[in-house]
C-alpha cells in the first residue's frame, strides 16, 4: 500500500503538469479537438432506465480500428481522449487502447460501472497509464432504474482506494434514479472518506438538456460542492450549473464538434453523447475545415445543455477570447451574498499571466516562459 501511494502521487503531480499542459495548448490555438470521447463497445452489462447509450449484443470495436481511431484523433491534436461506451471493460483489449493513448503524449481517461473491477484489472490499467476513472453511483440501494448503487459498488470503491495509481471520480447524479436526494449526500460523504474525489451532475433527456430539479435536489448539489471545497479542483467549478437548477438558460457559445467530440462505435464524429448524428462525418475524413466550422456553428441546444464536459471546453476559448470575464464566471470575485471572496492561489497565477498589473511586456514574458516550462512551441 506504501508504494502505491507513492506512486499515486508522482502520477498525480505528472497528471497535473500535462493537465496545464493542455489548457496552454488550448489557449494558444482554436484548431484543435481539446477532447474527445471514443466509444469503445456499445454493450453494456447494465440496463439503467436512464439511459440511452447502451445496447446488450453489440460486438466490441475491433481492436486495430479503435488504435487506428486513437492515431487519428492525435493527429487532430486531440489532448485529451475519454474511453467511454456502453461499458468499456467489456472490450478484451482495453489496457492495450489505453497505452496507445498515452503513447501519442494523449490523456487518458474511462468511464466505467464499476461491476467488473478487480484488483487484477486496476493494475493492468495502472501499468497502462490510466489518468483518471469515472464512475457514475446513482443511490444507495438498487432500484428498478439503476443498479449503479453504493451497497453494490462500495467493495469495489475499496479496491480502488487500495490499488489505484489514477484519479477515481465517482459521479452522482441528482434525479436519475432515487426520489431521495439524500442518498447522493451519502455516496459523496462515503466516496471522501475513502479518499476519492466526488462531484455530482444534472440528469439530461436524451437531447441533453435540463430535466427541473427541485428545491431539496438543488440543496443537495451545493452540499456535496461543499464537501470538498478544502480541495481545489477546476473540474468542480460549474457556473452553468446555477442556473440550470433554478430552470434558466445560460448563454455560451458551444464548441462541440470542434473542440470537443464524440466519436461513435460506427467511426463517425459527433457533436456529443446527447446530440447524435450531428455532422456524422467519418473520422478518417475530418479535417481541420470541419473542426473551425462546427466549433462556430450555433447549436439550439446549448441554453439549456448540461453536458459539462463540453461547457468546460468552450470555457478555455472564453478565456482565450475574453479572459477577464472568463475568470469571473468561473470564480466570481463576491458569493451570492455580496461578500468577498478570495480566488484560489491557482486562479490568481492565471489571471497575473492573462491580466499583469504592470503591463504588457511583462504580460508577454510570463506567457513564454509558461509556454517554455510546458514544452510548447
Amino acid at each position: 500500500m506504501k508504494n502505491t501511494s507513492f506512486r499515486r502521487g508522482i502520477k498525480r503531480w505528472h497528471r497535473i503538469y500535462r493537465e496545464a499542459r493542455m489548457v496552454a495548448m488550448a489557449l494558444k490555438s482554436p484548431n484543435h479537438p481539446v477532447l474527445a470521447h471514443a466509444v469503445v463497445t456499445r454493450r453494456c452489462n447494465l440496463a439503467c432506465a436512464y439511459c440511452n447509450e447502451f445496447d446488450n449484443f453489440s460486438k466490441p470495436v475491433a481492436t486495430d480500428e479503435m488504435l487506428r481511431r486513437i492515431d487519428q484523433l492525435a493527429a487532430l491534436g486531440t489532448t485529451v481522449i475519454t474511453l467511454t461506451g456502453g461499458e468499456p471493460l467489456l472490450h478484451p483489449d482495453l489496457e492495450q487502447i489505453v497505452a496507445r493513448v498515452r503513447s501519442r503524449g494523449v490523456i487518458a481517461i474511462m468511464v466505467t460501472n464499476g461491476y467488473l473491477l478487480t484488483p487484477e484489472r486496476i493494475q493492468k490499467l495502472n501499468r497502462a497509464g490510466l489518468d483518471e476513472m469515472q464512475i457514475s453511483v446513482d443511490n444507495v440501494e438498487p432500484d428498478d432504474v439503476s443498479k449503479k448503487s453504493l451497497k453494490v459498488l462500495d467493495q469495489k470503491l475499496r479496491m480502488l482506494s487500495e490499488w489505484a495509481e489514477f484519479q477515481v471520480n465517482i459521479h452522482s447524479v441528482i434525479g436519475a434514479s432515487s426520489e431521495h436526494p439524500e442518498e447522493a449526500l451519502t455516496v459523496a460523504r462515503r466516496v471522501i472518506e475513502l479518499g476519492l474525489v466526488s462531484s455530482a451532475g444534472i440528469v439530461h433527456d436524451d437531447s441533453g438538456a435540463l430535466r427541473p430539479l427541485n428545491d431539496r435536489q438543488r440543496e443537495v448539489i451545493e452540499e456535496i460542492e461543499s464537501l470538498q471545497k478544502s480541495r481545489f479542483t477546476f473540474a468542480q467549478r460549474n457556473p452553468w450549473r446555477k442556473n440550470l437548477m433554478r430552470g434558466l438558460p445560460n448563454e455560451w457559445h458551444c464548441t462541440a464538434g470542434g473542440r470537443h467530440l464524440y466519436i461513435c462505435e460506427d467511426g463517425l464524429v459527433h457533436y456529443c453523447m446527447a446530440q447524435r448524428g450531428y455532422p456524422a462525418i467519418p473520422l478518417s475524413q475530418y479535417k481541420q475545415e470541419d473542426i473551425v466550422r462546427e466549433s462556430q456553428a450555433r447549436k439550439s441546444c446549448t441554453p439549456y445543455c448540461t453536458i459539462f464536459c463540453v461547457q468546460r471546453v468552450a470555457f478555455l476559448d472564453q478565456l482565450r477570447e475574453k479572459p477577464a470575464q472568463a475568470i469571473e464566471q468561473m470564480f466570481p470575485t463576491r458569493d451570492d451574498d455580496g461578500n468577498p471572496r478570495r480566488r484560489p492561489l491557482p486562479v490568481r497565477v492565471l489571471g497575473a499571466l492573462f491580466q499583469p498589473s504592470q503591463g504588457a511586456a511583462k504580460s508577454r514574458f510570463f506567457q513564454k516562459a509558461a509556454l517554455r516550462i510546458l514544452k510548447i512551441e
